[in-house]
């Protein structure tokens, strides 16, 4: 299976024209088409989507898209604990 990613403008006659590598000429094909509009620059957020930073769809819809409530942030980071260094007995 391959895939192939394109950015296309789509007319007012909604019609999207692929070209295909000419091997896969005279042969059926299982075509799958994922859209997403993009936002105008002025709007875009300066942040990337958790898909450009490599989780999965499935991992998004799961974990991520099940969230209900308000957004998450994370609280400010205590300093670092100091501790003891164990020590072990020798004899």
């Amino acid at each position: 299976m391959d895939s192939i990613k394109i950015r296309t403008y789509i007319g007012d006659d909604g019609i999207l024209q692929i070209q295909l590598p000419p091997e896969v000429a005279n042969q059926e094909l299982d075509v799958v088409i994922v859209f997403q509009p993009l936002m105008p620059k002025s709007s875009q957020s300066p942040t990337k989507m958790p898909e450009e930073l490599g989780y999965s769809r499935k991992f998004v819809e799961e974990v991520i898209g099940s969230w209900e409530g308000e957004p998450l942030e994370r609280p400010e980071q205590l300093p670092f604990e100091e501790r003891e260094e164990i020590q072990w007995p020798t004899s």
